[in-house]
């Protein structure tokens, strides 16, 4: 069969065309652009049918196992695809890899390197328990993600545009500065042993319950990172759709209990603002998938993400 490949704008990309076998999947097109082009390879690459002029359907993207022959309608000779090229793509672990050693690495600078003095604290530093404790909380949460991304995530895409990477750099390393800047501070004044203990033990009770969520997501699955949208369930996810973000806002609100800072209050906002709306997204979407019409089950009634607010 011969696909025809076109840019948004209607331009031809590739002369002429691409012969390829009656049996060929989305995924030999691809390959057979890449092999003429280059510079595109597969990740890179977003096909989709074309849409009417003037409609306002968002286009079918074309799913790489799929065979060409099923995008055909009923036309198996001729087929025309729109191409769109995504950018320098990187894998999502290389991404959320750097993303979360930035602040793995920080932190310890500013607890345990005398970079105070840049700042003009001449005298010798106290470091507090609490701070200690701050240290170890935070060291162990972002090796936990790190190792997560390794060997627990499954991506259900294969990569991310390059210029995420930067974005999702400049987040995190500047927050993880700019918290670990006024936990670590000479200036710094302690709150009571108590309240640090109660803080730190139920934000690490809600890092335990992420990583437990994180497993149920896991095992929803298969390990190519395929087999769409499913209903999650178990421990939390029974009673809220993102319990994995609900964990995440909450174990911020324990480090924060124990540390009482502005800078770290506000990255719990910040990062509870961006969870919410990734919440409420995901919520829609189930229920969209799932509303017990034509044999498929109901979603049932749950909290989005932070009970009993939302």
């Amino acid at each position: 069969m011969k696909v025809l490949v076109v840019t948004r704008s209607g331009k031809e990309l590739l002369k002429g065309g691409i012969e390829l076998n009656d049996s060929a999947t989305v995924s030999d097109l691809q390959e057979a652009i890449h092999k003429r082009t280059k510079k595109y390879y597969p990740s890179r690459q977003r096909l989709t049918l074309p849409v009417q002029p003037g409609s306002k359907e968002r286009p079918a993207v074309l799913n790489s196992k799929k065979s060409l022959k099923e995008y055909s309608d009923g036309n198996s000779n001729t087929l025309t695809v729109v191409f769109k090229d995504l950018g320098p793509q990187v894998s999502y672990r290389t991404l959320f890899f750097f993303e979360y050693l930035g602040p793995l690495v920080i932190y310890p600078i500013f607890h345990y390197l005398p970079v105070y003095r840049f700042f003009g604290y001449k005298e010798e530093r106290v470091i507090h328990p609490v701070q200690t404790y701050a240290c170890y909380y935070w060291c162990f949460h972002y090796f936990k993600r790190i190792m997560e991304t390794f060997f627990v995530h499954r991506f259900s895409h294969a990569t991310s545009p390059l210029s995420n990477v930067f974005r999702n750099c400049l987040y995190y390393w500047t927050f993880g500065a700019f918290i670990a800047y006024y936990v670590n501070h000479p200036l710094y004044t302690p709150v009571s042993e108590l309240q640090w203990k109660i803080g730190f033990g139920f934000g690490l009770l809600c890092q335990l319950s992420n990583f437990y969520c994180h497993i149920l997501l896991k095992n929803l699955r298969r390990p190519d990172g395929n087999g769409g949208y499913q209903i999650p369930h178990g421990f939390l996810f029974n009673i809220v759709t993102c319990a994995n973000y609900t964990t995440e806002i909450y174990q911020w609100v324990g480090f924060n209990i124990a540390t009482q800072t502005v800078a770290g209050y506000v990255f719990a906002v910040v990062a509870a603002g961006i969870m919410t709306n990734w919440a409420l997204a995901k919520h829609r979407r189930l229920k969209k998938l799932f509303d017990g019409k034509d044999g498929k089950p109901k979603y049932p009634r749950r909290w989005v993400i932070l009970p009993p607010f939302l």
